[in-house]
């Protein structure tokens, strides 16, 4: 229902997959879908993205990542990855440091503040270009994240 190529500014922060459900039963609900079933869904989402906004124009998206069973799950990298491959560029990726979650007690589990554990958020900032422009970013992250779904 939107326009190709008719929106200045995107900024969403999408729920994470089966983490913090939204609803109790609504069709689609990213929420409550199990991480490959996200990642497949959301992944419709950067495509429009990309189709309504302006070329030279923004797009925002604030993402974490979470644990399962002890381990690292990397949500905000491969969020990051869909909207590299459908030809966003990555401005930024600015971190925001998360509070009153329940990582708080494991932030700085080696006893100082050197290291941050699953603490933050990822904002990144892309940039939509035209493949006339990618091309001048031979060493940037379009190259950098170029053929890597072979």
């Amino acid at each position: 229902m939107i326009e190709n190529d008719s929106i200045d500014l995107i900024a969403t922060h999408p729920p994470y997959a089966n983490i913090i459900k939204y609803s109790d039963s609504i069709d689609g609900d990213l929420s409550r879908m199990e991480i490959n079933d996200f990642f497949r869904e959301f992944f419709k989402a950067v495509k429009e993205y990309h189709r309504i906004l302006k070329r030279g124009k923004y797009c925002a998206v604030l993402v974490g990542d979470t644990h399962n069973r002890g381990h690292f799950v990397p949500i905000a990298n491969r969020v990051m990855l869909q909207f590299m491959k459908v030809g966003f560029i990555l401005k930024e990726d600015i971190i925001k440091v998360e509070w009153n979650c329940q990582s708080e007690g494991r932030r700085y589990a080696f006893g100082n503040n050197n290291f941050l554990l699953t603490a933050h958020e990822h904002l990144y900032v892309f940039r939509k270009t035209d493949i006339a422009e990618r091309s001048k970013y031979a060493n940037s992250s379009i190259e950098f994240f170029k053929g890597l779904d072979r």
